[in-house]
């Protein structure tokens, strides 16, 4: 699949999705994916970012992404960002620590996540119990310290 492909399935799996805020999904996607291009990623990781939370959200499924035109790398940071039920943090971060190009898209999506604008539409507690999540989880993966 090319970009322009991947980005069309991301957007069309998550259609008529909102975040916490109440802002169409794709646009935490593209802020994914462009985050990911800042920061020196390459095709592979962007396309990944597009998919990044796709199966964790049962936008796509698990059997879409194994039978997807992409390649192994892509699959597997899609898949190494892709929170299990009852995993713990340490874990959900030992994997993408493992997984060849998955810190840079997890990255990407903690900055989104984390960003003040964002966070500032949502209620205090939402917000802060947000912001202790994704500190905790950038510790976890060594991006801060």
């Amino acid at each position: 699949m090319t970009l322009a492909q991947v980005e069309t399935a991301a957007r069309a799996a998550h259609t008529g999705r909102t975040d916490k805020a109440g802002r169409p999904y794709a646009e935490h996607l593209q802020a994914v994916a462009e985050g990911v291009r800042a920061r020196g990623g390459d095709e592979e990781q962007i396309a990944a970012a597009w998919l990044h939370d796709a199966v964790e959200d049962d936008a796509l499924s698990a059997q879409w992404l194994r039978e997807a035109a992409l390649s192994s790398r892509t699959k597997d940071i899609v898949l190494a960002v892709t929170k299990r039920a009852g995993e713990s943090p340490e874990a959900y971060a030992a994997r993408i620590l493992a997984t060849p190009g998955a810190l840079l898209v997890k990255e990407s999506d903690l900055a989104h996540n984390a960003d003040p604008a964002r966070l500032a539409v949502l209620d205090e507690g939402t917000r802060e119990r947000l912001t202790e999540k994704y500190t905790r989880m950038r510790v976890l993966l060594g991006l801060v310290g």
